[in-house]
């Protein structure tokens, strides 16, 4: 199980824009209820843009058991997002969970 399948510190710690062509509207993937138009170009998951961002589609609680509930759908940000990188290390301190470690290396 991978340490975000426990954790989802990043679902709600940042705003979440990418293209409109990422929605199912445009013929993408990102479910048309969970994405918010902010321009003609830019979509935004829904509760990602709120003082305390929580997207919309995360269900459970962070740092114990949290879960994307459209993951094979998920916009490029989502997908881009990396375990253990700085941004991950931001999101989880903002929840009070400390840093994820570093892999062994072989």
């Amino acid at each position: 199980m991978s340490a975000c399948t426990a954790c989802g510190a990043c679902c709600a710690g940042f705003r979440v824009d990418f293209s409109v062509h990422e929605t199912q509207a445009e013929g993408g993937s990102v479910p048309d209820g969970l994405a918010v138009t902010v321009t003609d170009t830019i979509s935004r998951m829904r509760g990602t843009d709120h003082g305390q961002p929580r997207c919309a589609a995360l269900s459970g609680r962070i740092g114990e058991r949290a879960t994307c509930g459209i993951y094979e759908w998920r916009p490029n940000p989502c997908r881009e997002f990396e375990e253990g990188s700085d941004a991950c290390g931001q999101a989880r301190r903002r929840h009070g969970l400390p840093p994820l470690g570093q892999s062994p290396k072989h």
